[in-house]
């Protein structure tokens, strides 16, 4: 139980950290084009982000695959920078936005378990069975996406009702941050 609990941590530790600007950016981009009446699609969203993530952890930790580091490293802001052009550009198709999002959480959430495998790689000891961390990382990752998301719904909440900013406006706003950002992210970790 105490190794569940350690890996757990872990995972939490790694979606809410401040070191883990990137997966957060990754969340609220993908989660802005919906509204608080949508959170079922919502959970079902961060799960396909789980899935992707969980399929490539495990490979990685099982040495099915390896990417080096430096492209992972690049890789997630593009994947980022992506889905937030993906929302810019569709912005005007709403439904279809929602419909594509799933698709990039769960192939994104590919690449972005890639990271998460280096982190639980260095962690693991090989006499460990690995489904305990394994289990343990991705509860600990899945609790923190859905306060990330919480988090990003209340303030959502707060300014389309309160404030009355348009949906549309919301996206545009979110989404234009996050393509800067990341954009900047991508530059900065290009392989060499």
């Amino acid at each position: 139980m105490q190794d569940f609990i350690f890996y757990l941590k872990l995972g939490w530790e790694h979606i809410i950290s401040s070191d883990a600007l990137d997966h957060q950016l990754f969340v609220l981009v993908l989660v802005a084009v919906f509204t608080l009446k949508d959170w079922r699609r919502i959970l079902w969203l961060v799960t396909a982000f789980t899935i992707g993530h969980s399929i490539t952890l495990a490979m990685s930790v099982f040495d099915l695959i390896h990417v080096p580091g430096n492209w992972i490293e690049f890789l997630i802001p593009l994947t980022i920078f992506i889905t937030a052009s993906d929302n810019i550009l569709m912005r005007n198709r709403p439904k279809s936005l929602m419909n594509m999002n799933y698709y990039l959480a769960l192939f994104f959430g590919l690449i972005h378990g890639m990271g998460f495998a280096n982190i639980a790689r260095m962690t693991m000891a090989e006499e460990q069975h690995i489904l305990v961390p394994l289990l343990g990382f991705n509860i600990g990752l899945e609790l923190g996406q859905v306060v990330v998301v919480a988090a990003i719904l209340v303030v959502h909440f707060i300014l389309v009702r309160v404030f009355r900013l348009q949906q549309r406006d919301w996206v545009m706003f979110v989404s234009s941050g996050v393509f800067a950002l990341s954009l900047q992210m991508a530059l900065e970790r290009i392989p060499t």
